[in-house]
Formats: structure tokens, sequence, C-alpha cells
């Protein structure tokens, strides 16, 4: 009896050791926007870091479009229970970066972590998106993308163009849509995220103005500028290509993504974070090429502007968990793993040491035109075409979706369009101006 007693006080002591719980990893909540092939590798990068260390647990959390995604922590916020890090698009910068107690500066998440953190590190108009007056680094650089051409190889073959060589002009693009128009192609070209590739980037590609106060960036005074001349000529253009069945819209945001990928569309303008896509999923030969521009216009083409995302560290965190987050962001840094990133989603390199060493891998050799959206990006940049950064963004594309919307549809001039936009989307930023003066 005494040796039972013995033997079950020790199993009872084995069964406590055993059920003692190991160091509790601390969990890091990130809300994202990225879908399909984007959010496989979002869950990837988050289950290497996890992978890589024991103290840290990244949770990725698919939150909606990027708008809602916004909305939804800036509701979590105020209830006391936002995500340590959000993804937001690179048009909520100015709405974040006025955002007072919401968000704490990435530059000083990493310095209080003890973590290197050096924005030189970074290519110039990717870190200068992000940074504030003062020099700091607000948010961290992550899916950061521009605008590009993507062309069908086969389509253009078929319809006796050269699948070599894409349109490098926009007179070109409406030769090339006749032809194929001719072919039997129901949608020779359409467009994703409209304001941002047909107004924006069309601005800083062309080097003029979008917003006066170089585009936002020198103050929240900025007003709107796209109907000027050159605007008005464009997106007339658009609208009699509509007329003709060359120009077919399928949508906002990147909802006509999917008619280039089936085929259904031989051309399309959207955004280089695009490639993973349609490297995964078309059946068909594609390029990648730069976007189209009017020759006769002077200093064009100039360099396009910063699209994608960055991720901001909320408020109101443990110390312990902003460590995990500077860890997490150092993993996300390493020129390794910008380097995969960047050769499987079309993303940017966001480091020059990223870029470098993609180039010696050979990637660019073997994947011709993946280097378009780089070498767009890393041209000379003017007061012009640094980028755009306005308060109340996310309204202001609400205004150019609706606006061209009436255009293509033949319900409004080009003139009319473009002038509205300008007068709703002034009022948008009269509004934000007072909102957030000192």
């Amino acid at each position: 009896m005494h040796l039972n007693r013995r033997a079950l006080a020790i199993l009872a002591l084995t069964a406590a050791a055993f059920s003692i719980p190991a160091q509790a990893q601390t969990e890091i909540q990130w809300w994202h926007s990225m879908t399909a092939v984007n959010g496989e590798w979002v869950n990837d990068l988050a289950r290497e870091f996890n992978a890589s260390q024991k103290d840290y647990k990244i949770v990725p959390t698919f939150k909606g479009t990027y708008d809602e995604s916004m909305t939804s922590a800036v509701a979590a916020f105020r209830a006391g229970n936002a995500p340590h890090i959000l993804q937001v698009f690179e048009v909520g910068t100015a709405t974040m970066m006025a955002s007072k107690g919401a968000v704490v500066p990435v530059g000083q998440v990493m310095k209080d972590a003890g973590q290197s953190f050096d924005p030189k590190a970074y290519i110039p108009a990717v870190a200068g998106y992000y940074t504030a007056p003062n020099g700091q680094m607000l948010s961290f650089p992550f899916n950061s993308s521009t605008t590009v051409f993507y062309y069908n190889k086969d389509a253009f073959k078929a319809a006796g163009l050269d699948a070599e060589k894409a349109p490098a002009t926009w007179a070109e693009v409406a030769l090339a849509a006749a032809k194929l128009k001719a072919n039997g192609h129901k949608c020779p070209i359409s467009i994703s995220w409209q304001g941002w590739t047909q107004l924006e980037s069309f601005s800083a590609w062309h080097n003029v103005e979008y917003a006066t106060k170089q585009n936002g960036l020198a103050g929240m005074d900025a007003r709107l500028k796209i109907n000027s001349p050159l605007h008005v000529r464009h997106i007339e253009n658009l609208a009699n290509m509509a007329k003709q069945g060359l120009f077919v819209y399928k949508g906002r945001g990147n909802v006509p993504e999917a008619s280039f990928v089936s085929g259904e569309c031989a051309m399309m303008t959207t955004s280089s974070g695009f490639y993973g896509n349609v490297k995964k999923n078309a059946k068909f030969a594609f390029g990648l090429a730069p976007l189209p521009h009017y020759q006769d216009v002077p200093g064009a083409p100039q360099n396009t502007v910063i699209g994608g995302a960055s991720l901001w560290v909320m408020a109101g965190k443990k110390p312990d968990e902003y460590k995990g987050i500077a860890k997490f962001f150092g993993f996300l840094s390493s020129p390794e793993v910008q380097s995969a990133s960047h050769k499987r989603t079309g993303y940017l390199p966001i480091t020059t040491a990223a870029f470098e060493l993609t180039e010696k891998s050979g990637f660019y050799k073997q994947n011709p035109g993946t280097d378009v959206a780089v070498n767009q990006m890393i041209r000379k940049v003017t007061d012009k075409s640094r980028g755009i950064r306005l308060g109340n963004y996310v309204q202001i594309r609400a205004v150019e979706d609706e606006e061209l919307e009436q255009v293509w549809a033949g319900k409004k001039s080009a003139k009319e369009g473009l002038d509205t936009i300008v007068k709703r989307g002034d009022e948008l930023l009269e509004r934000f101006e007072k909102a957030n003066k000192k």
C-alpha cells in the first residue's frame, strides 16, 4: 500500500511537471487587405517569421478592402481593441498622419526596441512618401507598387501586332486596340484603379501637377489641378475609345484585373502587384511595359508614383508587443525576404539591397519586364512627381470613380467630369484642412 501511494505521488508530480505551460508567446495582431495570391504571400510571411523565433506570434487577419479595414481599425481603436499592425493603402497616409494619438511612428518603434533601422536603405521614392517633414519615418513600407502596362502577347500575335513591342504612346495604344477589335477582341483595353492610373500616375508620368502644394506634400491647403487641358485631352481620348468599343470599362478598384487574367481584355494598366496573379493564373504569354505617354508633352515620361500600402503601428500597446513588432519589421526588411517577395508578387523591392540582390540573381533577365516598376520609380523625381498625399483622399478616389463612370457612359463630357471632380474634391480638401488645423 505504501509503495502504491509513493508511485501515485511520483506520477502526480510527473504529470504536474508536464502540464507546466511553456513560456507563452506574445501574439501580435496584423490586419490586412490582401486577397488570393497576395493573401497567401502575407500568410507565408507570418508563418516564416513565427518559425524563425519563439517569442512572438504574428496573427494575420483579412479585414476586407483597404477602405473597409481602415474603417474597422478606427472603430476598434475607439473601442480599445485595435490591432497592433494595420495595413493602410497609400491614399490613407495623410489621414493616418493626422490621427494624433492613434499611431506610433515606425521610426520610434524601431529605435525604442533597439532594432537597427536606416531610412536611407529604402528606395528614396518609397521612404520619402512615408516620412514626416521632420525626417521621421511614420509607417513601414510593405507592399509598395506602381502602375504598369500589361498586354497579352498571344492576342497581339493573332492580331498581327508585334508581341515583343508594347505600345509606348497613347496613340499606339489606340491603334493596337483597333487591330485587336478588328481581329474579334471584345475588350481590347481596360483599366484598373482608374483614378490612380489615369489621373494620379498619369500626372506624375507627364510631370504635370495633380494638386497644388507639391501634390499636398508641402501643406494641407492643396487643391486639385486635374482639369488641365492635358487631363481633359486624355480622358476625352479614352471616352472616344469607349464609344468605339476599344476601351471597355470593367468596374472600380482592381475588379477589372480578372478580365485580363481570363484573356477577355488584351491590355490593362494596373498595379505592378498584379504580376503574381497573372504569372500563376494566365493561360497565355504576357508582357509588362512602362505606362504609355503623350510624346508631345515636354518632360514625359517622368516617373510614376507609389501605390500599394504600408504598415502602421497602433498606439496603446505593451512594450513587449512593440518589441515583437520591431523584430517582425526587421525580418521583413532583410534583403532576402524583400527580394523573394518582389519576385513572387511584383511589388517593389523596398530597399536598394533587395533590388541589387534580385538583379544579381538574374531574375530580371529571365523574366523580362519585371524590372519596369523599379525603373519607373527610381528615375529622378520632381516636385510634380514625388507623390500625392492629400487629406480625405479615400473619398476623393470615390468621387473620381463616380465622375469618370459618367464620362465613360457618355452622360458627361471629359471636361464636365473633371471639373466636377475638382469642385467636389476641393470641398473635401477644405473640410480636411479645417478639421486638422492646429
